[in-house]
């Protein structure tokens, strides 16, 4: 059943106001009754006196200065009293309880999650670009639960997670965020900020804690590749200048930048995939296979079809070729 979200304030408040309406309700009951009250200096009960009698007697202190002596007063203090001092207790110890239960749970989640996770993704950034890196993973078949979402957007976090992925609050930039979000055991890193200069502080602060992982960075403007490369991206995209293009393409031969969208759309039509090549295609030219080959990857490196390097698929090779995913009319 879907579950109600109450703000911890607020569930604090409505304790509060529970165990406030459990004390007035015990002092008018006393100050009604004042007369079946013994003081200890044999004074009448004022509304002060039924106030301490109230708070001590709920709090379970009991001094004893004030006391029931009559049937009544008594009867009432078993009968009304009573049960409002269980009450009380229970609201005060239950919200104690439930903030630390809530944090243990909270605490070790974490520490099981973050001690079991390996070679997952982390995205720095869920703005547009993040968003759309995060789509291309999902389209490609990347389990949502191995995909981790770093930003200061709470509201960017609440709609990353109703896509079930594992979202992290804080900044990038900072080194004990992304050792929460398993930045030191991830398999790859987008860095996808809104801005250039932040994009180079968590660019450094990522390869920082992941020397292995594959990480990958946006920028806007072209000028600032040497600085992402120098801090240590393997790979960098430049937002302006891509779109740029395709929209001066989008002018002259608008069916080239629909198939630069159908092959940049994983889950639709034609996709560039890459895998590894068949025992049977060793000493072969990617040429003559009945996929669309566009290159070769051999040691980290990427050869076109065209280079000399890739006349021959050689043991250990991956195959960058165009794969149908599905009908572009479906």
């Amino acid at each position: 059943m879907p579950e109600t979200a109450i703000g911890p304030a607020r569930s604090i408040g409505r304790r509060i106001i529970g165990a406030t309406l459990a004390l007035v309700v015990t002092v008018v009951i006393v100050y009604m009754d004042r007369g079946g009250y013994s003081d200890t200096d044999g004074d009448a009960l004022s509304l002060l006196d039924a106030l301490y009698y109230a708070t001590v007697s709920l709090s379970t202190t009991g001094y004893g200065d004030i006391a029931p002596v009559s049937q009544s007063a008594r009867l009432v203090n078993i009968l009304i009293i009573t049960p409002l001092r269980v009450l009380f207790l229970i609201v005060l110890v239950g919200t104690t309880l439930e903030v630390l239960t809530e944090r243990s749970r909270q605490a070790f989640k974490i520490q099981r999650w973050r001690s079991k996770v390996r070679d997952h993704v982390v995205v720095i950034g869920y703005g547009t670009k993040g968003r759309s890196a995060v789509t291309a993973l999902l389209g490609d078949g990347a389990d949502p639960s191995r995909i981790v979402v770093v930003d200061n957007d709470q509201n960017a976090l609440e709609t990353a997670s109703s896509l079930g992925l594992v979202t992290v609050h804080g900044s990038g930039s900072r080194s004990d965020v992304l050792r929460v979000a398993g930045a030191q055991r991830a398999r790859a890193i987008v860095v996808a900020p809104a801005r250039d200069d932040t994009a180079v502080l968590v660019t450094l602060t990522a390869r920082e804690l992941a020397s292995k992982a594959q990480l990958v960075a946006a920028v806007r403007e072209a000028e600032n590749v040497h600085l992402l490369r120098q801090s240590g991206a393997d790979s960098v995209v430049v937002s302006s200048e891509t779109s740029g293009r395709l929209l001066g393409m989008a002018t002259t031969t608008p069916s080239v930048v629909a198939m630069f969208e159908d092959l940049l759309s994983p889950d639709l039509g034609l996709a560039i995939a890459e895998r590894e090549v068949e025992r049977f295609e060793v000493g072969g030219s990617p040429r003559h296979l009945s996929d669309i080959v566009l290159g070769i990857v051999r040691e980290g490196a990427l050869y076109r079809v065209d280079a000399p390097e890739a006349d021959a698929i050689e043991e250990g090779d991956r195959l960058l070729y165009v794969k149908k995913v599905s009908s572009a009319q479906e």
